[in-house]
């Protein structure tokens, strides 16, 4: 029976709980998400936004792409908690580090997609996550990165040139509406690296609410171009129902009040431990 697919519906995939290990000895809760019926033609993994704000891997893009893109476009989805950071799935060990620990959280996610010869591996980051993706996924292993609302707070221009160096593609997606880095800006403040792709989303906002769909097909056109877009609407087989009223209370409101951290807060707290 086809029936359309909702918000909260779960595609059929090979799903595995994971737990990753740092080099500095901490355990981040994960998930690998895999196509039911054969091998991905690309492994994403993706870097959420800001956990003292709400982020997580079960921010909604990221959960999407894993109730869906295993099925609908034969992708592999390996999202994680970085340290420190909660979702229904679990808490990672550690906390949260300005960006600077994080290095650790990313290469153990590199490293476990290496090691279980997961092919054609990219980046996908929002927010916080394209920054950790900027500074601490130019590795080897990796094709690539796709940036959804890149604030361009932690990471500087050095690491822009590391990745205008590399050669390899960047795709900045931003919001017409983003509340720290619209698309005219976007297009100067990429202007480093060559071959970047500013991409406009006319509309949107920086938490995409509203507009999963629309960027899962853009994510889908550049890591696996044969595939037929947009993605299907409905699907005619099975389907399962994801309980997602655990976040229901972690919305913008619930953040509001809250400082948004950066490199000054990093440094600080750096110079307080010192002291």
């Amino acid at each position: 029976m086809t029936q359309k697919i909702r918000a909260n519906s779960v595609l059929p995939a090979r799903r595995e709980p994971l737990t990753l290990t740092t080099a500095d000895g901490l355990n981040l809760v994960g998930e690998l998400a895999l196509p039911a019926d054969r091998e991905p033609a690309a492994t994403l993994i993706f870097l959420h936004p800001l956990p003292t704000h709400g982020g997580m891997m079960d921010s909604h893009v990221f959960r999407k792409a894993s109730f869906r893109l295993p099925a609908l476009a034969g992708l592999g989805v390996l999202r994680f908690n970085t340290r420190g950071t909660w979702s229904a799935q679990g808490t990672s060990e550690g906390a949260f580090d300005n960006a600077v620990g994080e290095q650790y959280d990313v290469a153990a996610a590199i490293e476990h997609a290496e090691f279980h010869d997961l092919p054609n591996i990219w980046l996908v980051g929002w927010s916080f996550g394209t920054d950790l993706a900027l500074m601490h996924g130019l590795d080897p292993a990796v094709q690539g990165v796709i940036l959804l609302s890149p604030p361009l707070r932690f990471s500087d221009a050095e690491h822009l040139a590391a990745w205008a160096e590399s050669g390899k593609p960047v795709h900045a997606f931003i919001p017409e509406h983003d509340d720290y880095l619209q698309p005219e800006e976007a297009a100067r403040r990429f202007a480093p690296i060559p071959q970047a792709e500013v991409v406009p989303f006319p509309g949107s906002k920086h938490l995409w609410v509203g507009d999963a769909e629309r960027v899962l097909d853009e994510i889908v056109r550049r890591v696996a171009p044969d595939v037929p877009l947009p993605l299907p609407h409905e699907w005619d087989g099975p389907m399962e129902t994801a309980d997602t009223s655990a976040y229901n209370a972690h919305n913008l409101d619930a953040y509001k009040d809250v400082p948004v951290p950066g490199p000054a807060q990093a440094r600080a707290s750096a110079a307080d431990e010192g002291a």
